[in-house]
């Protein structure tokens, strides 16, 4: 019985996450301006014209960190073509953590410290990762909670890149 609980429990929990961040689908992506790591200004509505990938993250999340080496890889490729990805980390404990794993990883997308106000912009994130696909328009056409592989995130992005 207990077991069933807690499926029922994590089911419910998922849906909720679900149904707040797809709520946003379709809609104008809520701009936001945050300081990189190299102390730039990453403001979201200077990148109109652009597909965006926002994905939100935290250097102690296992999922997060073992989607970072796809967007990587996938930023390498698709740069070029006009793609952004823009990681905003949630941990609390801000650059003195960020930065170490940022440099080690070779992160080679800005990154930039999430605050409570684009998290709430952003329908509240109950779980990361969570990954907002923006198009060049500036609208939100695909959200993903949880981790996405190289082959998804290639896949959602494709038609938006032509």
């Amino acid at each position: 019985m207990k077991r069933g609980l807690l499926i029922t429990i994590l089911l419910g929990v998922f849906f909720i996450a679900t149904c707040n961040a797809q709520s946003l689908t379709q809609q104008k992506a809520p701009n936001f301006v945050l300081k990189s790591l190299d102390g730039k200004n990453i403001e979201l509505a200077k990148l109109k014209g652009k597909v965006v990938v926002v994905n939100f993250w935290a250097t102690w999340c296992p999922p997060c960190r073992a989607e970072i080496p796809d967007f990587i890889k996938v930023y390498d490729a698709k740069k070029s073509k006009g793609l952004v990805i823009v990681g905003i980390a949630l941990d609390e404990e801000g650059w003195s953590k960020v930065k170490p794993f940022v440099e080690k990883n070779k992160i080679n997308y800005p990154v930039v410290l999430g605050t409570m106000e684009v998290v709430q912009q952003y329908g509240g994130i109950d779980g990361i990762p969570t990954t907002f696909i923006v198009d060049k328009k500036g609208n939100i056409v695909d959200t993903q909670v949880g981790m996405m592989s190289k082959s998804m995130l290639e896949q959602k992005i494709a038609k938006l890149l032509d």
